[in-house]
């Protein structure tokens, strides 16, 4: 089952059950596939619907920060619950040791020494770490290798 045809079944799973936030998610979710879909004029494969879902997931934390900010932790709160909604379409995230050997995989790979290389190693590490690590703090990993 691809991963737009999981999120279609857990809408239906959802509105047969009532739950209004978990419905409220998936369908912010499929609207933004769709958007792409139509914009782009193509069918979405699985690691592009994942893109999607991360965006989405990562728009909402930021929402977050900016709701504390403010002192809106009502808000805060509803969006805590889109990304608790969304983050089940997510595989199974890597430890920080799993990731920090990837790097260090990644920069022995791409023979890395420098700050010019990080494209390189990051490059590498996207295809690999997609959807399973947060790529912000894999690019801090990297910094901080290359820079010692």
């Amino acid at each position: 089952m691809s991963l737009k045809e999981q999120i279609l079944a857990d809408m239906k799973t959802a509105m047969r059950e009532k739950n209004a936030s978990q419905l409220e998610s998936i369908r912010m979710l499929r609207a933004a596939i769709q958007r792409v879909e139509v914009d782009d004029r193509t069918e979405l494969d699985d690691a592009q619907v994942l893109a999607i879902v991360e965006k989405q997931i990562k728009q909402s934390k930021d929402a977050i920060n900016q709701f504390k900010q403010g002192e809106r932790l009502d808000l805060a709160e509803k969006e805590q619950i889109h990304v608790d909604n969304l983050i089940v379409y997510l595989p199974e995230q890597l430890s920080d040791e799993e990731v920090a050997a990837a790097v260090d995989a990644a920069v022995r790979e791409t023979g890395a020494d420098s700050m010019k290389d990080m494209g390189k190693v990051m490059g590498l590490l996207k295809s690999q770490l997609q959807g399973k690590a947060d790529m912000g703090a894999v690019s801090g990993i990297i910094k901080s290798k290359l820079s010692a």
